[in-house]
């Protein structure tokens, strides 16, 4: 069993790290998100034990190199695209048999 705040080598982790500094991102943004840093989370295998908080390496599934600030330990995946809209869930099947239609007329 994984220890929640400590994590071991080999195992699977996320890392936190400034990818840019506020002085550093587009004079474009909205002056609240232009005051922020522009923050990566990456996922990758531990390359030392580390607590929660500290810095890590890990080595990504990619095979590059990337040190950070541990985040999470064995994270998982929690995005969502919301629910299905119910006019287009019928959308595609819909169009696929139309365009069947279609070409049988056309023979």
């Amino acid at each position: 069993m994984t220890d929640p705040v400590r994590c071991e080598v080999g195992e699977w982790v996320e890392v936190e790290r400034v990818l840019l500094e506020p002085a550093d991102r587009s004079p474009n943004l909205p002056p609240e998100t232009a005051s922020q840093p522009m923050l990566v989370w990456v996922a990758g295998f531990a390359m030392s034990e580390a607590d929660l908080g500290d810095e890590v390496s890990v080595e990504t599934m990619t095979g590059r190199t990337v040190t950070g600030r541990l985040s999470a330990i064995n994270p998982g995946y929690y995005h969502t695209f919301g629910d299905p809209v119910p006019e287009l869930v019928r959308v595609g099947r819909d169009l696929r048999a139309r365009i069947a239609a279609y070409r049988q007329a056309g023979e």
